[in-house]
Parts: structure tokens; C-alpha cells; sequence
């Protein structure tokens, strides 16, 4: 057998150390970075949790008021040409005293908005959107435009000067978290070009109108996800993604019998608005 012979050592040496090089590199690429990245997620998830263990802010009810309406659009108001709507009054009232019991920077309002709204449903009728709705129109058909833009901003009333001035109309929030956050949720013409009976009085402008078209309820019930974001008057940061799925029907009828009304106090994790760190 014949020997081998390196005749230039220098040119091994160096080939030695770039494998070397390209070793070290792999080691750090693929393992050393990996764990690095593994406990820095891990600092920063107990972080998220030691901040969020007492929140400032959480989710202390939501109210949802759903009925329905009939416009008509016909000559002579002869209610044969209706478009039928099905409407939702919510009220997200927010809870600023359970962490921090007098009203401070931590705890109070310097900016309110909501974003990532979206709305499914169980079948493709009508047209669905959310929007602002004033607390003073709460629980009555009002219609409302389709949001201009991807969020709803709120002003913040921060004095009984500007309380007096407001209009609220436009979206509005109190520093304090004293009312609560109101919107609407439409959705417009699940039935087009509806003409009622000769007798007019089997019209309702309500829910019951719901039944009187043929609705079913299964196909117009729906799920609303939305994120709520807040701003301390310290400049912290909070979120809170908010989920509803709202069922139009009850054994007594549900919405059926003119309107349904759900009250409920939330509690559990999900209701908390998580700090973000930065």
C-alpha cells in the first residue's frame, strides 16, 4: 500500500480550520442559537405573567341587545318591496378598580380602540359589519354606516368640561372607565324585495318579523372577534381579544318574540387585558 503523502502542510491547516469555523458556526446557528432563542421566550412569557398575574384592566360584563327591523322600500309605504335587517346592541363595560382601587395614571384612560374585527356566519345572507353606536341609541333600531377604515377610535373624555361639549355621536370613552364601550352590530338586507300580506298588520318591525319572512335563525346567528386595545396615562400598553358568539334563539323564542337580551358577568382569564411588554 502506498503511503500518503501531504507535501503542503500549510494548505491542510488552513482547510482544517475552516472546517472547524464551519463547525463552530453550525453549533451556534443550530443549537446555541435555538436555546438562546428558547430562553428568551421563556423570560419574556414569565415576564407577560408576573405583569398580567393582578390586571389593571379586565372585561367586567357584556350586554347584547338583537332584534330586527323591516325597511320598506316601496311607493306609497305599501310594504311591498321590504329589506329585512337583523341588528345587535353591545355594551362592554370594563372593570379599572379591582387591581388599583383610587383612580391614578395606572388606571385610568389616555387612549381607547378597538381593531381586527370579524364577523362568520352560518350561511351568506345579508351583510355584516360593525360600527360605534352611541349609548344614548342603545337598545333601539338606529342605522349605522359601515366603519371607514380597519378600527374604531374612541375619544377620551377626560374632564365634566369636555363631558358637556362631547358629541356623541362620534365614538366616546370615559378616562375614569365609568360607561361602557357601545357598539352595533348589523346586518343588512338578509331578505330583499319582500312584500307583506294584504293584511299589513302581519308586518312586525322587530324581531318577530324574523319569523314572519321565514328566517332561520341558525343561518343568521353569528360569531363577532374583535380586539380591544387600551393606553394608560402612564403610555402602558394593554389588549384584550374579545370573542362572542351570539345565538339569536331561546326556548321562548329568542329573538322570535321581538327581541333577546343577554346580561351576562364574565370572569376567567380571557376577559383580562394582557400588558404588553416591551
Amino acid at each position: 500500500m502506498k503511503k500518503i503523502k501531504i507535501k503542503n502542510h500549510k494548505i491542510v491547516f488552513t482547510i482544517l480550520i475552516l472546517i472547524l469555523c464551519v463547525l463552530t458556526f453550525l453549533y451556534y446557528d443550530l443549537i446555541f442559537k435555538t436555546s438562546y432563542a428558547k430562553d428568551e421566550f421563556s423570560t419574556q412569557v414569565e415576564k407577560i405573567a408576573e405583569q398580567n398575574e393582578n390586571p389593571i384592566f379586565k372585561i367586567q360584563k357584556i350586554l347584547i341587545y338583537s332584534s330586527a327591523n323591516a325597511i320598506d322600500k316601496s311607493e306609497n309605504e305599501s310594504l311591498q318591496d321590504l329589506s329585512i335587517l337583523q341588528y345587535s346592541d353591545i355594551a362592554i363595560t370594563i372593570d379599572n378598580t379591582s387591581t388599583v382601587y383610587d383612580l391614578t395614571n395606572e388606571n385610568t384612560i389616555k387612549e381607547l380602540y378597538i381593531d381586527n374585527i370579524s364577523v362568520t356566519t352560518n350561511s351568506d345572507k345579508g351583510r355584516q359589519y360593525v360600527n360605534y353606536k352611541s349609548a344614548l341609541d342603545f337598545a333601539k333600531y338606529k342605522e349605522i354606516d359601515e366603519l371607514d377604515g380597519d378600527k374604531i377610535e374612541f375619544n377620551i373624555v377626560n374632564t365634566n368640561d369636555e363631558n358637556n361639549n362631547t358629541d356623541y355621536e362620534a365614538p366616546t370613552f370615559y378616562a375614569d372607565c365609568s360607561n361602557p364601550i357601545t357598539l352595533e352590530y348589523m346586518n343588512q338586507d338578509i331578505i330583499t324585495n319582500y312584500a307583506a300580506s294584504s293584511d299589513s298588520n302581519t308586518i312586525s318591525f322587530n324581531g318577530k318579523v324574523l319569523q314572519e319572512a321565514g328566517i332561520n335563525l341558525n343561518d343568521i346567528n353569528y360569531t363577532l372577534n374583535l380586539t380591544i386595545h387600551i393606553v394608560n396615562n402612564l403610555n402602558e400598553e394593554f389588549i384584550c381579544p374579545v370573542r362572542l358568539n351570539v345565538d339569536l334563539s331561546g326556548e321562548d323564542g329568542g329573538i322570535y318574540k321581538g327581541y333577546k337580551y343577554d346580561n351576562t358577568s364574565v370572569s376567567g382569564y380571557e376577559y383580562n387585558f394582557i400588558k404588553i411588554v416591551k
